[in-house]
């Protein structure tokens, strides 16, 4: 499995996974597959190309996992960043892509000079989570009824990286 920054050129495989990914576990992301899909290649385009950073994993010319670095813009909060959009396929999990994915996104983090990142799971998402905290991510709170999928509400688990003093 190679681990890359993901570019403007990756928009088709980017896209065509992330339609997959909503489609499979709405439960997981804030974004939905009816909005999402609306949306065409150039969108994907222009979010690869944007300010958000994205690394993908490949094996070969197929794309099986991604995840996103939101940094943020506003001078009294530049040194932290949000993770966003994190997804293993199921045929390639438990093979260390998303450990992967999430050290690229890591190193990037530090040598960027970030301090802190946060990030959002859907609670009963145990996979997630305890890769999450393998990492050194820590929950700070839950809050209820964060996101509704066909009614069914569902609470996110806010967690914390002190890039300082992670492993």
């Amino acid at each position: 499995m190679q681990i890359r920054r993901l570019a403007p050129a990756d928009a088709l495989s980017f896209r065509s996974l992330r339609l997959r990914a909503l489609r499979e576990h709405p439960d997981a992301f804030t974004s939905s597959w009816e909005e999402e899909r609306e949306l065409g290649v150039e969108a994907a385009a222009a979010r690869l190309a944007g300010d958000t950073a994205f690394w993908g994993a490949f094996q070969g010319a197929e794309l099986y996992g991604f995840v996103g670095l939101e940094r943020e813009h506003r001078a009294k909060n530049r040194h932290k960043a949000t993770v966003v959009a994190m997804f293993v396929a199921p045929e390639v999990a438990g093979q260390g892509v998303g450990r992967a994915l999430l050290s690229a996104l890591l190193a990037h983090a530090r040598s960027a000079g970030l301090g802190s990142l946060v990030l959002t799971v859907t609670e009963g998402n145990e996979r997630a989570l305890n890769l999450y905290r393998a990492v050194g991510f820590r929950s700070f709170g839950i809050e209820p009824d964060a996101i509704r999928i066909e009614g069914r509400s569902h609470g996110k688990n806010h967690m914390h990286l002190d890039l300082g003093t992670a492993p």
